[in-house]
């Protein structure tokens, strides 16, 4: 198992990054105010959603959150203001260098009196995250203008550090736990929220916590599903189903693996699925012989297009960022290209998931392979070490 510095290993505190990193955020955030021309910015996530909260203090999204950051010379840390009231207590041991306070009963009244304290209601204010439009309202009433600074912020969250590299490596590890728990787990009977209850088994004893499990289970005769649901049923596992899933364990919040395959229940595949299933491993291969940095998505759709050569199309995205957000650069095949190709090339410390989700044109049939990879200087590197091809269980 990767090994995680030893500050990631408190005994009473979730994992948590170095002052050293913290504080690189901070000043990579204040580069993104200045290009921006504008000296504050509110933060704003809720219902366990908003990534740049944690990102810049450390507290993951609870009910509701609001960061408000300044630039130099101001001098005052960062100020954290958190609902509901008893989440304050392990937000200031999470959040160590920022200021933490309740809310109040409605943070829009909060997040204006902490702006008026810092003098910043005359000037510019930026803001990040998905403001609730009373959040929004009371900004732009109380403020000169306000500029989103999201896709900013989002720019920033594409190359990795070192220390948000060792965390998803230690993240695609549980992932690959979760995998091995349902293959080895996995039979004729099971429903798919027993086998979401093998999964997550196999990390939460290891601090691991769910991102997503989704699956998709059908018979290789008569198939009915090509892709994965986000929402489990009681649909119960039968000798010749075939089994897909994609998987993500998190390390934190926001530090995911991520990793899709295909299983045969109790009998051999059929030729389609042995077909969907090889066309897939050399669209992935081909891609992964091309990913590096410089390289456009055009050159990666080229790369799989042997989907569509052999008369298959794809439901999912061929490749997306992961880790801090679902990030650029996203895109499908080439026979689902949803919108024009992202012109955004490739970089060193990127990670993102390449899966090439073959399906049948009429969507009635589908496999599922690929897993979160590096962008490293020359060329990429998995993230996983689970076993790639089509496997059997029951």
């Amino acid at each position: 198992m990767h090994m995680l510095p030893s500050h990631q290993h408190d005994a009473v505190l979730p994992p948590s990054f170095s002052p050293a990193e913290m504080l690189r955020r901070r000043r990579a955030l204040d580069g993104v105010l200045e290009a921006a021309g504008v000296d504050h910015v509110v933060i704003y996530g809720t219902n366990r959603s908003g990534s740049a909260v944690q990102w810049l203090t450390g507290w993951p999204v609870t009910r509701e959150a609001l960061v408000v950051h300044s630039l130099p010379p101001f001098s005052a840390p960062d100020a954290l203001l958190v609902h509901f009231f008893n989440h304050v207590p392990q937000a200031r041991r999470m959040a160590v260098e920022a200021d933490v306070r309740w809310a109040g009963p409605e943070v829009s009244v909060a997040a204006v009196e902490e702006l008026e304290r810092r003098g910043a209601l005359k000037n510019r204010v930026g803001v990040i995250g998905a403001l609730p439009v009373r959040v929004h309202d009371a900004l732009r009433e109380s403020a000169r203008s306000v500029v989103d600074l999201s896709a900013a912020y989002n720019g920033l969250r594409l190359r990795k550090s070192p220390e948000e590299l060792d965390w998803l490596r230690h993240a695609a590890e549980l992932t690959d736990l979760s995998c091995a728990a349902l293959r080895d787990g996995a039979a004729p009977g099971c429903t798919e929220y027993e086998l979401a209850a093998m999964v997550e088994s196999a990390y939460l004893p290891l601090g691991g916590t769910n991102y997503i499990h989704y699956f998709s289970m059908t018979s290789m005769q008569n198939p009915d599903q090509c892709v994965p649901s986000q929402w489990p049923s009681g649909r119960r596992l039968s000798a010749g189903d075939v089994l897909s899933c994609e998987l993500s364990t998190s390390y934190g919040v926001d530090y995911p693996g991520q990793l899709l395959r295909s299983f045969t229940v109790g009998a051999d595949a059929t030729d389609l699925y042995l077909e969907m299933h090889a066309v897939a491993d050399a669209a992935l291969s081909r891609v992964e012989s091309v990913l590096a940095p410089g390289v456009v998505a055009e050159t990666v759709v080229e790369a799989a297009s042997v989907i569509e050569d052999a008369g298959f199309t794809t439901v999912d995205d061929l490749v997306h960022g992961l880790g801090g957000g679902y990030l650029q650069p996203v895109f499908g095949s080439r026979s689902r290209t949803l919108e024009p190709l992202p012109t955004m090339p490739f970089e060193e410390g990127m990670t993102v998931v390449v899966q090439p989700n073959v399906t049948t044109v009429d969507g009635r049939a589908g496999v599922q392979t690929g897993e979160l990879m590096e962008v490293t200087a020359d060329g990429c590197v998995r993230l996983h070490g689970f076993p790639r091809g089509m496997g059997r269980i029951g």
